[in-house]
């Protein structure tokens, strides 16, 4: 009921004030217009930031004309405010008339154009939302991110067989947080595991503080946490401050949690937190190492899962252009993104035909300093789920 609630609140936001605008057909010749909407100020700027990175290196890298058509990114920033991302969303579709929509930080911003994307046939490449309901949102989305589903059924499960017998659930209080809660919860318990408390916190600039008092007084083995992409800095601090880094109560998290854009700025308080996600820095691939090189070399910072959502979006993009012989229609580019089948620097990657979601492995990982990467702090691998799909959309 929550997620159906938070969806369709989010499509009412979507479609308020008045009729639908009219929508032409986007060319199929002259510039490709690919319009990124990302939040390039606000709390989740390093999302923004990220994606338009790894948009640039693709380019860079991949030449910015496909099958004769010259490749033009706009990218507008929405702050992270839903109303801003349908406006933006309709200029690019009426004024610009950009080809293809890309980008969307947050849930609430994809669910506010999806339908723009329906009504213009434009399809539209999610790089970062990651609620499980949004691609069923509109017909015109594929998404190059994950789902929250698809990361925390793997925590679950390590914990269960890891004595961890008790655990309070952590997690931000909008749509994939709720989607974390509900499948942790799910998973933990099939496998005999106690939920003991459920913490939501708010999205927009949270104090973190008498939540962390609240896990201190129930005592559970661990913690389970979900935050967006630049929180887990915030969290990581006031959760050593308050002394639980060395209470004996354990720290599990989605990747989110231990972001790699961040994970320098926490400090020795992530060591050793476990976690599980679809992408680390440290990935040992020799294309993730190229792909580290090259990015941390044009942008001077280290490249997170945002990037590489970013980055597969645009290769996405690329070959659809290429299938369709450069002429592509809305709907032509849509079928030419279903099923494509690559190697990402993440691992092998499959943009699934019938749910237009990704199919992709999902690691376990611990936080270490590696010796060998300049001491740093990374995302160690140790275990490995393959061609995981969205549990949501698998029963």
């Amino acid at each position: 009921m929550h997620r159906r609630s938070f969806a369709l609140s989010a499509l009412a936001v979507a479609l308020a004030g008045g009729a639908a605008p009219a929508f032409a057909q986007a060319p199929t010749s002259g510039t490709f217009k690919i319009g990124f909407i990302l939040p390039m100020t606000g709390q989740s700027a390093s999302t923004g930031k990220q994606i338009e990175a790894a948009a640039k290196l693709w380019m860079a890298q991949n030449g910015s004309t496909v099958a004769g058509r010259k490749i033009e990114l706009v990218i507008k920033d929405d702050a992270g405010v839903a109303d801003t991302t349908r406006r933006l969303a309709q200029e690019l579709v009426v004024n610009e008339k950009v080809n293809v929509l890309a980008g969307f930080g947050l849930t609430p911003l994809a669910l506010a154009t999806a339908p723009i994307a329906t009504q213009s046939k434009t399809p539209m490449v999610v790089t970062a939302a990651a609620t499980s309901i949004i691609t069923e949102q509109s017909p015109y989305i594929v998404r190059t991110s994950f789902t929250l589903p698809q990361v925390t059924v793997p925590i679950a499960e390590w914990a269960a067989k890891n004595k961890i017998r008790s655990v309070v659930t952590f997690v931000a209080d909008y749509g994939p947080g709720l989607d974390a809660e509900k499948f942790f919860k799910s998973q933990f318990q099939l496998n005999g595991g106690k939920i003991v408390g459920e913490i939501r916190s708010p999205l927009r600039s949270p104090d973190f503080a008498p939540f962390l008092q609240r896990v201190a007084d129930l005592k559970p083995d661990a913690v389970f946490v979900f935050l967006p992409s630049g929180q887990g800095a915030a969290f990581m601090k006031q959760f050593g401050e308050r002394g639980l880094d060395k209470s004996g109560i354990k720290l599990i998290a989605t990747g989110d949690v231990t972001d790699d854009d961040q994970l320098n700025e926490m400090g020795d308080v992530a060591l050793n937190v476990v976690n599980s996600h679809h992408y680390s820095a440290a990935h040992p691939s020799p294309l993730n190492k190229r792909f580290v090189q090259a990015f941390e070399a044009a942008n001077k910072f280290r490249p997170n899962f945002m990037a590489v959502a970013g980055y597969d979006g645009m290769r996405v993009i690329y070959k659809a252009l290429e299938a369709t012989k450069g002429s592509g229609t809305g709907d032509q580019l849509l079928a030419a993104m279903k099923g494509q089948l690559f190697e990402s620097p993440r691992g092998t990657v499959l943009i699934d035909a019938q749910t237009r979601d990704i199919v992709q492995d999902v690691y376990i990982r611990k936080v270490e300093r590696v010796p060998a990467m300049g001491n740093q702090l990374y995302n160690v691998e140790f275990d490995v789920q393959k061609a995981v799909k969205d549990p949501a959309k698998t029963k």
